[in-house]
């Protein structure tokens, strides 16, 4: 399993694979062409109320995640991605200038845990 991390506005490679926005927002000033993004997920970034509350405050990241992967339970959309992953390398792309506290953050870690999970089951 292969999932990287980039900013939306970092310009594209061919080392990325599958490019998949995972913001609810597209990317402000970022052109669909420049963007050259595979697949727009908006439906696994966290919901509005969640974005908002978040404001990207580094204080606020622990309790972030853990409500961010309470939203996520039982979701079809990161269920989709678990089987993108299975397919092949993928992107997760994402607008915010923080690349250390954003919901790509958080669904690459999920993704990497729970497919470790599913490897190491009967």
């Amino acid at each position: 399993m292969t999932v990287f991390l980039k900013r939306a506005y970092a310009p594209p490679a061919a080392e990325d694979g599958m490019r998949v926005l995972v913001d609810r927002l597209w990317p402000r000033g970022l052109s669909k062409d420049e963007a050259r993004i595979d697949i727009w997920m908006k439906e696994i970034a966290p919901s509005t109320a969640l974005r908002r509350w978040f404001n990207h405050d580094p204080a606020k990241w622990q309790a972030f995640q853990q409500k961010y992967i309470k939203e996520l339970e039982g979701s079809a959309a990161l269920d989709e991605l678990r089987r993108l992953v299975r397919r092949c390398r993928i992107t997760l792309l994402f607008a915010a200038r923080d690349e250390e506290h954003n919901n790509a953050v958080v669904l690459q870690s999920l993704l990497k845990t729970k497919t470790a999970r599913a490897r190491r089951s009967p």
